[in-house]
């Protein structure tokens, strides 16, 4: 697991990032904290349907459903974890900074694997010894037809020994229902450092 919030620990989010970043990598140190609790006590069985459960909580979510101020809370949490059959008890899990440390500790170990210049996602590719990458990142959801030729794809590039990197800055907007462009027509948007090229830092007080 790897926290962009702990990660950017040092930075100053005021000067350093556009608006809101903060508190999106904050909602997402403490959904991590509760992942790892949960691994914890009962494995790594239930990631693949909590990374699921938490992803439909935010991003198939209607625009304007105020999901800004409920992403990461322990009573939003809860619900995720309601829906997918685990005990709601382990959002408590979101306030304890005790699993910071290990959150730390993988998210080194990543980027340890692809160097420091990258973001989320990184994969390990037959791991635990396999090269590391960072992505893929796409706009849209891939329909069944699409998703194992487009996984097939990145394997082939992944399992070839000099295969170092294929990227653009230019980028479709995401296609979200949380956005609200479902089906709008094809929007294009200019990434630098990790975030919209038009988008500003926090001017300061």
């Amino acid at each position: 697991m790897i926290s962009l919030r702990l990660l950017n620990k040092q930075k100053n989010y005021a000067t350093e990032f556009p608006p809101n970043y903060e508190r999106g990598h904050t909602a997402g140190l403490r959904m991590l904290r509760v992942a790892a609790k949960i691994r914890a006590e009962l494995g790594r069985e239930p990631m693949g349907a909590l990374y699921e459960g938490y992803g439909r909580a935010y991003w198939d979510q209607p625009k304007g459903a105020g999901m800004s101020q409920k992403l990461g809370t322990v009573a939003h949490i809860g619900d995720v974890l309601h829906a997918i059959g685990l005990p709601a008890a382990f959002a408590t899990a979101a306030d304890d900074p005790s699993w910071d440390a290990a959150l730390e500790a993988e998210t080194e170990l990543a980027l340890s694997r692809t160097g420091r210049d990258v973001g989320t996602p990184i994969i390990t590719f037959a791991p635990p010894d396999g090269v590391s990458f960072f992505g893929p990142v796409i706009s849209r959801i891939p329909s069944d037809e699409e998703a194992v030729p487009l996984w097939n794809a990145v394997l082939t590039l992944a399992q070839f020994p000099g295969f170092a990197e294929l990227k653009r800055s230019l980028r479709e907007a995401p296609q979200l229902r949380i956005l609200g462009n479902l089906g709008d027509s094809l929007q294009h948007e200019d990434w630098r450092g990790g975030h919209r090229a038009d988008a500003q830092p926090e001017p300061q007080a």
